[in-house]
């Protein structure tokens, strides 16, 4: 624990390092915090790397409804600030790097925008990746017999993971009616592994900050508040509004249910946080550190050559600390789902035992 604990330091010292020489270092050219917020951030394109000093970019479909009316077009004729049919992307401001465009008065405003940007196109990716893996397991077991022997190899895989989750989280935690909700729990985890695993590749289709991103796993946290508030039974909304505490707890001044409704909203959005700061800061420290060696180059060899190798270390130690949060991270979503669908059916649970 003490040598975890001291590569963590060693990492955050690292980190620092970077982002205060990135600042100090202005012939490096070099913007850490531009490295950064560019990967983690949505865009409407999708940069894959730089050929001979030039970026190579996907323009995406640009979709947005500004007072003019609908525009549908390439996000390429945006590139370099360049305006398109009334309609530019802003550099500063409260809507720096979204389009907007400007009203009578000269002010910019937000469009209806629902154009494909990188992160919406990465969910189309990885939801594709999704259906083929689970269709392919699904074909094996429609030529196979079950009984003439168990699938090996990705199949088998697959078997063991949904087993696990079934009979372990989900059964285990939701109680009795624990097969209606299981469709919802099994499908939530393995679309958060996916985008969690395809989030770590280094090049396209990888790459891209989904599960990493507020909106994303704002909405991930909205389907389970739902489906655990919708579904609750009587039992469990007396026990928000009528808890089994003392009286003077709840009248005349309801505070125990005033607390539990609080709770209500709390539940949810730490599934939304966890989910979102976990993998967040899992690509920043990763990028981070990759910028040490570009910052030290123009340092002299005797500096950026150990630097390079802490490093490359601390990369390869973080790499594979992020595939093992991501598979706790999709476990703890669907676990805790499990557990705050299972608390909404209390009377449930007291019939099981």
């Amino acid at each position: 624990m003490k040598r975890i604990k001291y590569l963590f330091i060693t990492a955050i010292a690292l980190m620092v390092f970077a982002t205060g020489t990135a600042k100090a270092e202005k012939d490096t050219g070099i913007d850490v915090a531009e490295i950064v917020f560019g990967h983690i951030e949505d865009s409407y394109e999708w940069h894959i790397t730089d050929i001979g000093g030039k970026p190579l970019r996907i323009p995406l479909p640009v979709i947005v409804k500004s007072s003019t009316g609908w525009h549908v077009f390439s996000s390429a004729r945006l590139e370099n600030g360049a305006e398109y049919e009334g309609l530019y992307i802003a550099s500063e401001g409260a809507n720096a790097k979204k389009i907007v465009e400007r009203d009578a008065s000269g002010n910019e405003v937000l469009p209806l925008d629902i154009s494909i940007t990188k992160n919406v196109l990465a969910l189309f990716i990885n939801s594709a990746i999704l259906l083929i893996v689970m269709l392919s397991c699904a074909r094996w077991y429609k030529r196979h017999e079950v009984s003439k022997g168990a699938p090996k190899g990705g199949v088998g895989m697959i078997e063991a993971t949904v087993l696990y989750i079934y009979e372990d989280v989900i059964k285990a935690s939701v109680g009795a009616q624990y097969q209606r909700y299981a469709p919802y729990l099994l499908t939530a985890f393995f679309f958060i592994l996916v985008n969690n695993l395809m989030g770590l590749l280094p090049f396209f289709p990888g790459g891209a900050n989904v599960t990493g991103n507020i909106a994303i796993t704002v909405v991930l946290a909205l389907f389970t508040f739902v489906l655990t508030n919708v579904t609750g039974s009587k039992e469990y909304w007396k026990d928000i509004f009528w808890p089994e505490v003392p009286t003077w707890l709840k009248a005349p001044v309801p505070l125990m249910p005033l607390i539990e409704f609080i709770g209500v909203f709390t539940k949810p959005f730490t599934l939304a946080m966890r989910l979102f700061a976990n993998l967040m800061a899992g690509h920043a420290g990763i990028l981070s550190i990759v910028c040490v060696i570009f910052i030290t180059a123009q340092l002299g060899a005797g500096i950026c050559a150990p630097m390079s190798l802490i490093a490359v270390i601390f990369g390869i130690f973080l790499n594979a600390l992020e595939v093992l949060v991501a598979f706790i991270q999709a476990y703890v979503f669907t676990l805790l789902s499990a557990i705050f669908i299972g608390m909404a059916h209390p009377k449930a649970e007291i019939e099981k035992k």
